[in-house]
């Protein structure tokens, strides 16, 4: 069992039940699924930029990538509909708590200048965002093997009905949000 589940069997379901007066754990909000994008514009003139992006990504998550094309044509971006221009991961169960232990614990200490997390970056049903500017924060990726460095976005989404629920929770499982 991934140690971040045990912290929330062990520590966060009970401390949640407390605080918002659940009456039953099966109330108690979790981590429901992590989706990790890669929008890569520059694709639509270096198709490369677009493998070595996905063999990234397969490579911090552990799972096969998809790539993800354009819904609509737009002009001024030279951009036809279907062509490819990203990729994308959804993490769910055991891939997810792994991913969540390496995200909190060893990659975001190793961001430039971190002060933690904005809790701002929370939808209103839970659900928190972040976007991340290198991927070079992952220990997976060895920065002599990098072509272009690329940033990703980073939703973690819940079952909590509320964004103060789904705060607490991810603080309760080590996220590190600012003061």
């Amino acid at each position: 069992m991934p140690r971040i589940k045990e912290i929330y069997q062990e520590r966060a379901v009970p401390a949640l039940m407390k605080r918002f007066n659940y009456r039953s754990k099966m109330e108690v909000p979790r981590l429901d699924k992590i989706v990790i994008n890669m929008g890569l514009g520059e694709a639509i003139q270096n198709i490369k930029i677009l493998d070595s992006a996905v063999q990234e990504l397969n490579l911090i998550t552990g799972q096969k990538a998809v790539i993800t094309k354009a819904k609509k044509s737009i002009a001024q971006f030279k951009l036809r509909t279907g062509m490819p221009i990203g990729a994308r991961v959804t993490l769910r169960k055991e891939r997810m708590y792994e991913f969540f232990n390496r995200l909190v614990n060893v990659a975001l200490p190793r961001v430039r200048d971190f002060k933690g997390l904005s809790p701002k970056s929370f939808d209103g049903r839970g659900n928190f965002a972040l976007g991340i500017r290198e991927q070079l924060i992952f220990p997976e990726i060895h920065y002599d093997k990098i072509d272009k460095v690329k940033g990703m976005n980073i939703v973690i989404g819940t079952t909590a009905k509320t964004d103060e629920e789904g705060k607490e929770l991810l603080k309760l499982l080590g996220m590190p949000f600012r003061n």
